[in-house]
């Protein structure tokens, strides 16, 4: 059974925690962070494609909250159901059958954020 209030959780912990840290001032930390911004953006590949390569690389390093910022921009930048789940074949080819109950976590996040999405649901 999904918890449908997951999603929420994550962005207020993920928001509060993220303020948490920039107000540390630390110089190091933050330039780490603005680094982890900026290479999202658009560049030679487009920010769209490099939130499917941060999914990819998220599943394979088994980081479920990774997977779930990455899976939400992804949602946002328009990706298909179809296009996420071969990004999610990709990972599971790469990082092997240990990625299992990560993909399970992934494709439960992607039914949550297709249900919050009006008339739509997971394809």
């Amino acid at each position: 059974m999904t918890d449908e209030h997951r999603l929420e959780r994550f962005r207020a912990y993920r928001a509060r925690m993220n303020q948490r840290i920039s107000a540390i001032g630390h110089r190091d930390i933050n330039r780490f962070f603005a680094l982890d911004s900026a290479t999202y953006r658009d560049g030679a590949l487009d920010a769209r494609t490099k939130e499917l390569l941060g999914l990819v690389a998220s599943l394979v390093l088994r980081c479920n909250d990774c997977v779930d910022y990455h899976l939400d921009r992804c949602v946002e930048l328009g990706w298909s159901d179809a296009e996420l789940y071969d990004a999610m074949q990709v990972a599971l080819i790469v990082g092997g059958s240990i990625v299992i109950p990560h993909l399970r976590h992934a494709v439960e996040t992607l039914d949550l954020l297709r249900a919050e999405q009006p008339g739509r649901s997971s394809e």
